[in-house]
């Protein structure tokens, strides 16, 4: 994999998934500098992360403190950005939104790095949910900073 200066979470309102995905990234080592952001595809105005997913993110040593969600614009793509999607709808929206956009520079996580399933979106379960959804995202997340570094 080539390496990518900047790399982009999005997910559906970007206060959940998005944000725990840089948050779990950001824990790990790359072997270059990389600039992280969260966006979300539906941010009408800025909000804060999701209580259930910040609990989950606190309990694992996380802090996300002063976290506000984004909407995802045009700025948010380029040759040097990574751009990953929760979920495969998500992709297909972005990639409509964005026609600038390469398709080979905006991908789903999981997809990337050879997971079968989709993070599914917690919102609205369990903080036991939340909490799988964190495992699962952490998961994918180890397996994307190893191809990411085994690209260099």
């Amino acid at each position: 994999m080539k390496p990518y200066d900047r790399i982009v979470f999005v997910a559906e309102s970007g206060t959940c998934r998005a944000p725990m995905a840089a948050g779990i990234f950001r824990e790990y080592s790359l072997n270059h500098p990389v600039e992280v952001l969260v966006r979300g595809l539906v941010v009408l105005f800025p909000e804060p992360l999701n209580q259930k997913a910040e609990a989950v993110m606190i309990s694992n040593g996380i802090n996300m403190e002063g976290f506000m969600s984004s909407q995802i614009t045009a700025g948010d793509f380029g040759e040097d950005t990574l751009v990953l999607t929760m979920e495969a709808q998500q992709r297909q929206k972005l990639l409509e939104m964005f026609p600038e956009a390469k398709e080979e520079n905006v991908q789903v996580l999981t997809e990337l790095v050879g997971d079968e399933l989709e993070i599914l979106d917690p919102y609205g379960g369990t903080l036991q949910s939340y909490g799988l959804c964190f495992e699962t995202m952490n998961k994918s997340i180890k397996k994307l900073v190893k191809l990411l570094n085994e690209g260099e």
